[in-house]
């Protein structure tokens, strides 16, 4: 992503300085202050050097995932994620997989407090889901919580936008409901039908790239496969259902102990498994930063943005705010129910068929999304020109050392 950004000519948005804190549903178990030594002082009071081991656990798995970069880099892809995962760290990131992230958290030597206090807060909020799922996900989570996400002047977006006038792609807004294999001098031609609000449309292309989850939980997004021996395996498993309210109005601080409101210190509130109607809650900001702008002060009104499982009740609006003036909601398939799927997808499907969001299986993020973007436009590349070498190496960083 840092890489599109640069190309686009975009810049990164400013960041605005607020607190954080971790909320039970009865009182806070954590809280940040603006002093980064007393903020350590207090992780060690309460957990020892559990977020140290925390810390370090993440780093190496971040290591080893930045390998990737270098891959690409040299033009090399992989037609699964298990070969993807086991060029990085072998069998271990296969693994990690399969195993819990609490599970492989107490195996290096954090506690289950700080665990059930922290970690699970930082994955409600990221993924709505437990420390009971995969390790490998879970670290992608935990490293963006260590303050190093970005996001874009004018809205993240504007990547998606630059990017497609780019490349002047020439884009079809319609909605893809089959894929017919049809072969042709001995070569895969896929015959692809769509439908819009003019009707519908189809055409021939020699290679097709899926870039939507295949599931059943919402039957408009369901692709059919025809023509395909063996068929093609097209469910995934279940999606994990996010809602995202965007609230004006003023926040009910003493639900959180604040009885007075001017006293409340906190732009972003995670949650552990209690209260259960709501993840995280935080005040946000304009896409565009001015160098005067200031957060608005606790007791004036503002945009919070509340995530949930489920729409939020009146009752739990009036539970969180004193009034509002408006509530703005988004509801979607944010990512896999993990460990709902016991395999790891390919992102090759058949010769020239391949699907994107095989690696959110692995771990959802945008940054893995890009990853997995560029790894199908590496396999296709070189399964076009038959530069088999380049697909599905082993032992790829002392490939590459040579190569330099």
């Amino acid at each position: 992503m840092q890489d599109f950004v640069k190309q686009l000519g975009l810049r990164h948005r400013r960041e605005v300085v607020g607190r954080s804190a971790i909320f039970s549903g009865e009182h806070f178990v954590l809280e940040e202050t603006d002093w980064y030594l007393l903020n350590l002082f207090r992780l060690w009071w309460h957990y020892g050097i559990s977020f140290l081991r925390l810390q370090m656990w993440v780093e190496e798995v971040m290591e080893k995932f930045m390998r990737i970069y270098k891959y690409q880099a040299h033009g090399y892809a992989f037609s699964g994620v298990e070969e993807l995962l086991y060029s990085l760290g072998e069998s271990a990131f296969v693994n990690m997989t399969q195993r819990s992230v609490a599970e492989s958290l107490l195996q290096v030597g954090v506690t289950q407090r700080f665990i059930d206090d922290v970690v699970s807060a930082v994955l409600r909020a990221s993924y709505g889901q437990s420390a009971a799922m995969p390790a490998f996900a879970g670290a992608m989570s935990l490293a963006g919580a260590q303050g190093s996400l970005w996001s874009v002047e004018g809205g993240n977006k504007l990547v998606c936008s630059g990017l497609l006038k780019l490349t002047k792609a020439n884009v079809i807004h319609a909605t893809v409901t089959t894929v017919t294999l049809q072969q042709t001098e001995g070569k895969p031609l896929y015959y692809v039908e769509y439908e819009n609000e003019v009707g519908n449309g189809s055409d021939f292309y020699d290679i097709v790239v899926i870039a939507t989850p295949l599931h059943l939980d919402n039957s408009s997004s369901t692709i059919s496969f025809e023509g395909f021996d063996p068929p093609i395996d097209a469910v995934q498993g279940p999606f994990q259902p996010t809602v995202v309210s965007l609230v004006h109005g003023y926040l009910n601080s003493s639900y959180f102990g604040f009885p007075d409101p001017k006293l409340f210190p906190f732009a972003s509130i995670l949650t552990t498994d209690f209260p259960n109607f709501f993840c995280a809650l935080d005040n946000i900001c304009p896409v565009n930063i001015s160098a005067n702008f200031r957060r608005k002060q606790p007791q004036e009104a503002a945009v919070w943005r509340v995530q949930s499982p489920k729409p939020l009740l009146r009752s739990q609006l009036k539970t969180l705010f004193r009034s509002y003036y408006s509530v703005q909601t988004a509801e979607w398939q944010a990512h896999p129910l993990y460990g709902s799927h016991t395999g790891l997808p390919r992102f090759a499907l058949h010769d020239q068929l391949f699907h994107l969001n095989a690696l959110e299986w692995a771990a959802s993020s945008v940054e893995v999304m890009a990853v997995a973007a560029k790894n199908v436009a590496l396999l296709a590349y070189n399964r076009w020109y038959q530069d088999l070498d380049k697909i599905d190496q082993k032992d790829l960083m002392h490939k590459v050392k040579t190569e330099l």
